[in-house]
């Protein structure tokens, strides 16, 4: 039987443990009309950022998934909140996929088949160049990514170098830099002659092999640089 409802009140350890028991409860799952409208939006946010990138108006998203402004900030507070919901099977994917590369003995091989990978998937989505190559916060996933690709290349990069087919004077930042510009035109270059991006990708993994090593002007950008560069491509003020 349980106390009376004043002698509940007396008891601090009953109610602390009620307040515990309501705090685990998992939070209702979405009715049938707000699944659909969410789905909605992750589908129209999806033909969107491929076809203009991840800056496309919000309420343009809203308009062609049919649904008011308000529904889509209900779902979705913040542009992060979306291309998480939108991008993460994709960029899963090429974590994967630098896994694999991570594995492989012959580091050179790796690394020119890692970034033919991500290039290919670049080249496909404009919205997924746009993450890959610029910044924007409230994405947990996309943070994983870059750091996780940051990791990849530079254990590539490092033992390739040991390997004698890496020039020994570039660090990561170099060659994140050069894969930002060239990925900033290949949905372009994809869209005039598929496939094409690839003698550009050949052509600047060349002027990253030893056999091409001479004095470099100008010293590497670090990696605050290089992230400051990527956060004013994705239009987004520095920090101070």
């Amino acid at each position: 039987m349980a106390p009376p409802e004043n002698e509940q009140q007396n008891h601090p350890k009953l109610n602390h443990q009620q307040q515990n028991h309501q705090n685990q409860k998992k939070p209702a799952p979405l009715r049938r009309d707000a699944l659909r409208n969410r789905e909605l939006l992750v589908a129209a946010a999806r033909e969107l950022f491929a076809e203009q990138g991840i800056n496309v108006p919000l309420d343009e998203i809203a308009k062609r998934a049919g649904v008011g402004n308000a529904t889509l900030y209900r779902r979705f507070p913040a542009r992060g909140d979306l291309v998480e919901a939108v991008f993460h099977d994709d960029l899963a994917a090429v974590m994967a996929s630098g896994e694999r590369a991570r594995l492989a003995d012959d580091a050179w091989g790796a690394l020119t088949t890692y970034l033919e990978g991500v290039c290919a998937l670049l080249a496909r989505d404009r919205g997924v160049g746009d993450l890959m190559t610029t910044g924007i916060e409230g994405a947990p996933t996309l943070d994983a990514i870059h750091a996780h690709n940051h990791a990849t290349l530079s254990g590539l990069m490092r033992r390739a170098a040991e390997d004698g087919e890496l020039r020994t004077d570039v660090v990561t930042e170099d060659l994140l830099f050069a894969l930002s510009a060239l990925g900033t035109s290949l949905p372009a270059i994809e869209s005039v002659r598929p496939g094409s991006w690839r003698r550009h990708l050949a052509l600047l993994l060349d002027g990253f092999r030893a056999a091409a090593q001479r004095p470099l002007p100008e010293r590497a950008l670090t990696a605050e640089e290089t992230n400051l560069v990527h956060r004013e491509l994705g239009g987004e003020p520095p920090e101070a």
